[in-house]
């Protein structure tokens, strides 16, 4: 109990390399991934889901240790401290790459909505630089609805980046107005290998990394707004990067 409880008290991954996640989705989600999972805790008369493999060892808490224990405000009763994938940079080289890199991400909804607007529009994995919070935060495990799970996400650095640019991998920039070299998301094209790097809620992408980017990239808003939230930005970049791919194989309109 108390692994699970330092936890959610904010640790997104325990010295032992486990991960606690809480509430039935993620528990079916991360079983039906192929998570490992150590330890279900489960609150005073929860039944052991059916899905649960044996061998599995099982806690059994009062209602009042199991809801000062997780993080939300209305438990449902079962939580589990898991065994996370492990992923490199390697993981998301599949095919014709297309990757979403948060630079500086501070919002956890944000990165969790990120990873899960991932798998749908078919990237091939999510990267995140140093200064991004962690995709095993709470907040940004429950945002992408299990998505995490089977999505690669891994670290990455400058130098990284330099790799995957000799790799062929185009570094496009989202930014948020028109100017000089900057293209509109239906201008650019996306059917190659590419990464869409999406920067911080506040500052925008820090100039190291526009600096390296091959290209400038924005959603026209006809509405007078400043600009969009990161994980709507990313998640309609991926989906205009999905259409194009899909266009561009005979799959699309």
């Amino acid at each position: 109990m108390k692994q699970l409880r330092a936890a959610f008290a904010g640790h997104a991954r325990l010295s032992g390399g486990l991960v606690a996640i809480e509430g039935d989705h993620l528990l079916e989600e991360a079983l039906r991934s192929g998570m490992v999972f150590k330890t279900v805790f489960l609150a005073e008369g929860r039944e052991v889901p059916r899905i649960v493999p044996r061998g599995v060892e099982v806690l059994r808490l009062t209602e009042e240790i199991f809801a000062s224990t997780v993080e939300t405000q209305s438990p449902q009763g079962i939580a589990a401290l898991l065994v996370p994938p492990v992923r490199e940079l390697e993981d998301v080289m599949v095919g014709v790459p297309l990757i979403l890199v948060a630079a500086g991400l501070q919002d956890p909804g944000n990165l969790g909505t990120l990873v899960r607007s991932a798998e749908a529009f078919g990237a091939s994995g999510v990267l995140t630089t140093p200064g991004t919070v962690s995709a095993w935060n709470q907040k940004a495990l429950r945002a992408s609805a299990g998505s995490v799970f089977r999505v690669p996400v891994a670290g990455m650095d400058l130098e990284a980046a330099a790799g995957l640019k000799a790799r062929g991998v185009r570094l496009l920039a989202a930014v948020g107005a028109d100017g000089y070299g900057v293209k509109a998301a239906q201008e650019e094209d996306f059917t190659g290998a590419c990464a869409v790097l999406i920067g911080n809620e506040g500052a925008g992408l820090a100039a190291e990394w526009l600096e390296m980017a091959d290209g400038l990239v924005t959603i026209p808003c006809p509405g007078p707004v400043e600009s969009l939230n990161a994980a709507i930005a990313g998640s309609l970049l991926l989906y205009e990067a999905s259409r194009q791919r899909l266009a561009a194989v005979g799959g699309g309109r």
